[in-house]
């Protein structure tokens, strides 16, 4: 049998004070005389009431909506826009939040300013915020000042997360691309200090010392210009490479242009395997095969977390990473 969550009503008659007394103290509205809050958050404490957030963000006057924190780094105006993995998490929030008649909030956020502009944004949080590219260190300073978190990324160990296997993710597609016979397997490698872009190059490294390769870095920063770039530096420096792993799909087939511009082909050349399953990997030519991340799925999972309450703290939900097969590689 389901516990019967105890309401508003429960607390006041607990505390022994006005349902309006209650509302007040738990809504962190002034007007409550001492002793009369202590009383009340005793009584919250012995029912385990756990408030809606809903009616809570409502009750103060705020239309309660979920704030999603992007943080940039370095890139130039209109990166968060032009990203398809923007686009997938607002698409897996929209239908959760629709249900409940809540808003979202996007913020663009410059890693230079980041540490001030995330401050103002947890102060005027309501249903909370969920973390879609940002620092451990930032999603710390944020968490410290609104609890109602959930980061996308890999992130700090309180900070609670719903999380992609990067790590194993980038081992699957080095290994693909070795049991496919390739030898000379180049990696291109997202931002230095994405979360994301970390894991995957530990990941990418982690399968070359295991399967006895050499390490064939370079670095991008997961658009479409930094992978051209990328792939041309690697293709001049060695010239005999026959596969890459490239850590975000929109690099990757900006790597397939400088490939192809090389007089290479795609895959008899060089077989090339991306990481996102975005649009940009159906839209390549060829198609990319890549490493599906499940970023609907997991967006829609944080949005649920935010409206059930406050996770605890170190929650974390974890989520896998496929293969999927296309035409940039070798059969």
């Amino acid at each position: 049998m389901s516990r019967i969550q105890p309401t508003i009503a429960d607390v006041a008659r607990v505390a022994g004070v006005s349902r309006a007394t209650a509302s007040r103290v738990i809504n962190d509205e002034p007007g409550a005389s001492e002793p009369l809050p202590e009383r009340v958050r005793a009584a919250v404490a012995e029912l385990g009431y756990q408030p809606n957030e809903i009616a809570r963000a409502l009750a103060t006057g705020r239309r309660p909506a979920v704030d999603v924190i992007a943080v940039s780094y370095g890139a130039g105006t209109g990166w968060l826009g032009t990203h398809p993995y923007f686009s997938r998490v607002l698409a897996g929030m929209m239908p959760v939040l629709e249900s409940v008649n809540a808003q979202l909030r996007l913020h663009a956020v410059g890693h230079e300013n980041a540490a001030k502009e995330i401050e103002e944004i947890a102060a005027n949080a309501t249903l909370g915020a969920i973390l879609a590219d940002i620092t451990p260190a930032l999603a710390t300073r944020f968490y410290r000042r609104c609890r109602r978190t959930v980061s996308m990324v890999p992130t700090a160990t309180a900070v609670p997360g719903v999380q992609a296997d990067n790590v194993g993710g980038a081992e699957t597609a080095v290994s693909r691309l070795h049991e496919l016979g390739c030898r000379r397997i180049a990696a291109i490698h997202g931002p230095a200090l994405n979360p994301c872009a970390i894991d995957r190059r530990a990941g990418y490294l982690r399968a070359v010392q295991h399967l006895g390769l050499t390490d064939l870095s370079s670095d991008g920063d997961f658009h479409r210009d930094g992978g051209y770039r990328a792939a041309q530096r690697l293709l001049v420096q060695h010239p005999d490479i026959d596969a890459m792993f490239i850590a975000c799909d929109l690099m990757a087939a900006g790597a397939v242009q400088a490939i192809t511009a090389s007089g290479r082909r795609v895959p008899d050349d060089v077989s090339v395997i991306g990481f996102d399953d975005s649009i940009a990997a159906v839209c390549a030519n060829p198609p990319l095969t890549t490493m599906r991340l499940p970023v609907e799925e997991m967006a829609a999972a944080a949005t649920r977390l935010l409206l059930d309450g406050s996770p605890e703290s170190g929650y974390r939900q974890r989520f896998p990473v496929q293969l999927v097969v296309r035409e940039s590689t070798r059969k």
